[in-house]
């Protein structure tokens, strides 16, 4: 079977690819204490003696829900950054807000290995359905196809007609963007007549790919489709391998990655292959991140074979659930601050859980409220706008007696079927 990768540095001897990350490592903390937000968090650290996951794992750990908190001074990455705004190309917003940037480097997103190993190629043509509006997804498509050379569709989101007619005329063999909104792009080009057949690849990311929906698309003309796992801070962090046509278990992490796996609230490494908090550690020049935990629970494949794709780095599980009651809906994460804000919205909300139900790809919310006095429509298309000037989603709103909703300390109730 022959190997084909994007770089020989994914099938480098494990040993030489440890040794490497951790002899980087001492440089990593070096520069990052040039910033003034690494140089509080990492005070009194000696970079020299961070040469081993051991070392790394005393660091303390900076969370992603921090950031909104961290940033506010100084801004606008609460400097973390060791390259300055003007010299960054660009700069996004995601809910909270949190700034993300975005450095002037070749692939600065590293996101040329998932679109690599899901079938993109030198010559190809992708058409790019991640939103362009504030977040970085399409960017990082952008940069990684680049870096291969396939051409790039810059669709964005929505308009499905538009989606369906640009496939049918440029025959794209790439499609990029989320699961649901590939189902969307199918069944209406089934229902307008359009030939949509030339999409034989599906790179996949920001919503969960459950393998009844795999199935689904393989059955309608998409045979070869993965999953990526990213993050607005840190870009690629592991991805989905094909070989034979056939998915290999887990996701590889990417070539310039450390990936602990830790208890959450601890930061402690759990033992391999257990469940834990995935904390992440990039060698990113113009943001380096050390120990930057993501809210997301996964756990490393242990004792299994080597991937069939040669690619010899760990593998993880994949998405695996969240360590807080972040939950991303319809590729948009809701926090449980924000549930908060919405209630405070209304003095006669007493209590509110978001339960979000149905299944990924095509799931609900719906705002379960106690409330005191009378549960009037009013008050219900009220609460629907507040959810969504919050939010940024549509939801809905079911009333509740007070003290009925659960006393387990849950404002956000993940529900739906990942089957």
């Amino acid at each position: 079977m022959t190997i084909d990768t994007l770089d020989a540095l994914e099938t480098r001897d494990p040993f030489d690819r440890e040794r490497d990350l951790m002899a980087r490592l001492p440089q990593l903390v070096a520069l990052a204490k040039r910033a003034p937000g690494w140089q509080r968090i990492l005070d009194g650290v000696d970079p020299a003696s961070i040469d081993s996951r051991a070392a790394l794992a005393m660091l303390p750990i900076t969370r992603k829900s921090d950031l909104k908190t961290l940033q506010k001074d100084p801004m606008p990455f609460g400097g973390l950054n060791t390259t300055p705004l003007s010299d960054m190309s660009r700069v996004f917003i995601s809910p909270g807000p949190i700034f993300d940037p975005e450095g002037r480097g070749q692939d600065w997103w590293r996101f040329a290995r998932p679109l690599y190993a899901g079938g993109v190629r030198n010559g190809g043509l992708l058409q790019n359905c991640f939103s362009y509006h504030f977040t970085p997804a399409a960017f990082m498509v952008e940069g990684g196809a680049f870096r291969i050379g396939s051409a790039v569709i810059p669709a964005g989101a929505g308009q499905t007609e538009m989606q369906v007619q640009a496939m049918a005329d440029l025959k794209p063999d790439t499609y990029v963007g989320t699961p649901s909104f590939l189902r969307i792009i199918i069944e209406k080009a089934r229902e307008m007549g359009a030939d949509i057949s030339s999409v034989r690849n599906a790179v996949m990311g920001a919503e969960a790919l459950p393998q009844s929906l795999r199935a689904w698309f393989q059955e309608n003309g998409v045979p070869n489709v993965i999953q990526t796992y990213a993050s607005a801070d840190i870009g690629s962090i592991a991805y989905e391998t094909v070989s034979d046509g056939v998915v290999n278990p887990g996701m590889v992490l990417d070539e310039d990655l450390i990936v602990e796996i830790v208890r959450p609230g601890s930061g402690e490494p759990v033992a391999p292959g257990d469940t834990g908090e995935v904390v992440v550690t990039s060698f990113n020049p113009d943001y380096p991140l050390i120990r930057f935990a993501t809210g997301d629970m996964s756990a490393l494949l242990v004792g299994a074979p080597p991937s069939k794709c040669g690619r010899t780095n760990d593998r993880i599980k994949g998405w695996m659930g969240r360590a807080d009651q972040t939950t991303k809906i319809r590729a948009m994460f809701v926090h449980p601050s924000q549930v908060d804000n919405i209630v405070r919205r209304h003095p006669e909300v007493l209590k509110a859980r978001l339960v979000v139900s149905g299944r990924m790809a095509n799931d609900a919310m719906t705002l379960h409220c106690e409330v005191s006095g009378e549960a009037s429509a009013d008050l219900q298309a009220a609460i629907i706008g507040s959810i969504r000037e919050v939010t940024k989603l549509r939801g809905e709103v079911v009333f509740a007696a007070p003290g009925s909703l659960p006393a387990d300390g849950k404002v956000i109730e993940d529900a739906r079927d990942y089957s």
